[in-house]
C-alpha cells in the first residue's frame, strides 16, 4: 500500500484510530511528495543546464533515485516539457544568446550552446531557431516569411508563415502597425505578401478567431525560451470557455512564485488565439492585461463562453 494513502480502518470509515480523517492526514504527505518532486526536478534542470552534452534519461533518473519511466512522468508534470525537450529548449536559448552576443563565429556559438558537433546542430537547425544560425544572427536574413493582412470581427489581423508553420498572428487597429511589428520581429527576413493560396490560409485563421471552438489544425512555428514554451504549452491546455489565473499557470508549470514571469510570457506571445493567452486572468477573475487590448480579450472570452 502506498505510504501516502494509509489503508482504511477495519470499519471502512476512511479514518485512522485517532479519528483524524484519512484525507486530511494525507494532504501534508502529498504536499511533501510534491515538494520532493519539485526539488528533484530543479536539480535535474541544473544538471541539464551545466552539462556539456545533455545527460541521458537513465542518468537523470538514477541521480533522482527514480525509475526512468517515473522520472520522465514527474519531470513533465513539473515543467510541462520532457527532459529531452527541456534540454533542447535550453540549448536553443544558449545558442540565441551566443549568436546575439558580439564577436565569435557561428561555429563557436554552436559548440558553446552544447552541440557536440556542427553536423548535430544542422540536423535540428529548423526546430532550434526556425532558420539557419547565420540567418538568425543577421536578424532573419535569408529566411522567407509570407504574410497577409486582413480584417476580422476584432479589427485588423496579420497572419505570417515561415517554412515551419504559422509564426505570427497579430491583432490591432492599424494594419500598417501590424506590418511594422512583424518587421521588428524579423528585421532582415524576406517578407513576401501572400498570394491567392495564402489568402485561403488567412481565411482559415480568421474563421478560427471568429469561432475559436472550431480549432486550428495548422502547424505552428513557436519560438521562445524554455520558460516561455512551458507557459505557452500550459495555455494551450486550457480548453475554450475556461480560464486560469497567472498564479495557477505558474503552479502548473512547477514555478508557483513566477506569476509575474507568466504574465510577461503571455505578453510575449506572437500567436494570438492559437496560443490562448486571452484565457489567463487575474486571481480575482478580473480581465486585464492583453497584448492586443483588453476589449479584444473580453470579446474572445465572450465568444468562447457563448453557446454554440
Amino acid at each position: 500500500m502506498n505510504a501516502l494513502f494509509p489503508a482504511p480502518d477495519a470499519a471502512g470509515t476512511g479514518t485512522d484510530t485517532d479519528d483524524t480523517p484519512r484525507a486530511a492526514r494525507g494532504r501534508p504527505a502529498r504536499a511533501d511528495a510534491q515538494a520532493r518532486h519539485a526539488n528533484l526536478v530543479a536539480r535535474a534542470c541544473r544538471a541539464i543546464e551545466s552539462s556539456a552534452t545533455p545527460p541521458s534519461l537513465d542518468d537523470l533518473a538514477a541521480q533522482a533515485g527514480l525509475s526512468p519511466w517515473h522520472f520522465h512522468r514527474v519531470f513533465k508534470a513539473e515543467t510541462g516539457l520532457t527532459p529531452k525537450a527541456y534540454a533542447a529548449a535550453f540549448r536553443a536559448r544558449r545558442l540565441r544568446e551566443a549568436l546575439d552576443a558580439a564577436g565569435g563565429s557561428v561555429t563557436d556559438a554552436i559548440y558553446d550552446a552544447g552541440f557536440n558537433s556542427s553536423s548535430r546542430y544542422y540536423e535540428t537547425a529548423g526546430q532550434v531557431l526556425g532558420m539557419r544560425a547565420r540567418d538568425y544572427r543577421a536578424g532573419g536574413a535569408g529566411a522567407v516569411i509570407r504574410f497577409a493582412v486582413g480584417q476580422c470581427a476584432l479589427g485588423a489581423i496579420l497572419v505570417a508563415q515561415s517554412r515551419l508553420g504559422l509564426c505570427a498572428i497579430l491583432l490591432g487597429d492599424d494594419p500598417d502597425r501590424l506590418v511594422r511589428d512583424l518587421q521588428d520581429q524579423f528585421p532582415r527576413a524576406e517578407l513576401i505578401g501572400g498570394d491567392a493560396g495564402f489568402e485561403q490560409l488567412v481565411a482559415q485563421v480568421v474563421g478560427f478567431v471568429e469561432t475559436p471552438a472550431i480549432g486550428l489544425d495548422l502547424p505552428l512555428d513557436v519560438r521562445g525560451t524554455a520558460f516561455q514554451q512551458r507557459v505557452w504549452q500550459a495555455l494551450r491546455d486550457i480548453p475554450p470557455g475556461a480560464t486560469a489565473s497567472y498564479a495557477e499557470i505558474a503552479a502548473r508549470i512547477g514555478a508557483p512564485k513566477a506569476a509575474r514571469a507568466v504574465a510577461r510570457a503571455c505578453g510575449a506571445n506572437p500567436l494570438a488565439v492559437a496560443i490562448p493567452c486571452h484565457r489567463v486572468v487575474r486571481r480575482d477573475g478580473d480581465v486585464s492585461g492583453y497584448r492586443w487590448g483588453v476589449a479584444r480579450k473580453r470579446e474572445l472570452l465572450r465568444r468562447e463562453k457563448a453557446p454554440a
